[in-house]
């Protein structure tokens, strides 16, 4: 990772495809993780292990897991709802788990069906049977509080309540927490009085990455701020697909391929190929016929005389 500043995980594979009606094919998602790792991508969120009957377009996550863990120098993350859910990511060989804890609990109920507690319990559960296994075999446990910005249910989510949550998420056993923008409420304001909140409650080393929501277009700019205050870890979904199903108008991951020429314009290493990337939107819309992709760079093209930032710390 000395090669790169920032490290832009993909989660289109997850996020993306869960908000979606269509099933793509095994086959297409292994030839997208594929095709985004080739083009320099670190890490990819290629699943959820979730009851195929709540989401069928994830059911193949196992297999995909297996599929992603044979391509060298990928971080294979995926989501899991329960303690459940993350024995059977450890069972597949997922590298990182992340649990979802919605800081509001009217939206945990709906996504998780759990209270505050609850998760919390399921939180400390997976963090005994990662602790359980050798060092080598433990696979990162990231706490991720969902809605942190603000819930489409509840609205404006109390700072003493998010904070209990993260101290409550780190004692369960969690190696980081994470901050998401589930319902596309921050601003950059926002963003970084959020970090400045949960840092001061579970210090720097706890809060690397954020997973932010375009829904008001506000996604780059609130990356920007992420950035300012020294976050290495960015979440975005190819062609902007994503949202979360079980929050009302929670539309719109920001744009992998909008955020990678943002973060390499600016001179910060990302180690992707931006034109390969782009050419994996191919495989989106050819196996998900009709559903709309996003992004301005694929659109616009890159500017004349663009080169990335590797190049630019080369003759620096």
């Amino acid at each position: 990772m000395a090669d790169i500043d920032i490290l832009v995980s993909e989660v289109g594979p997850r996020d993306g495809l869960q908000s979606i009606d269509a099933i793509m094919p095994l086959d297409a998602k292994k030839a997208w993780i594929t095709a985004e790792a080739a083009a320099g991508v670190r890490e990819i969120e290629v699943g959820s292990f979730v009851p195929a009957k709540l989401l069928p377009q994830l059911a193949d996550t196992a297999e995909v897991v297996a599929h992603a863990r044979t391509i060298p120098g990928l971080t294979v993350a995926v989501l899991v709802p329960n303690a459940r859910g993350a024995a059977a990511a450890i069972a597949a060989g997922a590298h990182k788990i992340t649990l979802p804890l919605s800081v509001s609990e009217t939206h945990s109920l709906r996504n998780l069906r759990r209270t505050h507690v609850q998760v919390l319990e399921e939180a400390a559960a997976i963090g005994a049977m990662i602790a359980a296994l050798p060092v080598a075999e433990r696979p990162h446990f990231e706490g991720s509080l969902s809605t942190a910005f603000g819930c489409t249910l509840e609205g404006a989510i109390p700072d003493s309540q998010i904070a209990r949550l993260a101290e409550g998420l780190m004692a369960a056993g969690c190696n980081e927490v994470g901050l998401s923008d589930t319902t596309g409420y921050a601003d950059p304001a926002a963003v970084k009085r959020m970090i400045a909140l949960i840092r001061g409650t579970v210090g720097d080393a706890a809060l690397t990455g954020i997973h932010l929501h375009n829904t008001r277009g506000l996604g780059l700019a609130n990356a920007l701020a992420a950035l300012d205050c020294g976050l290495t870890t960015l979440d975005s979904s190819l062609g902007g697909l994503g949202g979360c199903p079980f929050a009302p108008g929670a539309s719109g991951n920001i744009v992998t391929e909008d955020l990678v020429f943002m973060l390499e314009a600016m001179g910060l290493r990302t180690g992707i190929n931006i034109d390969a990337l782009i050419a994996v939107r191919s495989i989106l819309a050819e196996t998900l016929v009709g559903e709309p992709l996003y992004g301005f760079i694929p659109d616009a093209g890159l500017p004349l005389g663009f080169s990335p930032a590797a190049r630019h710390k080369e003759v620096a």
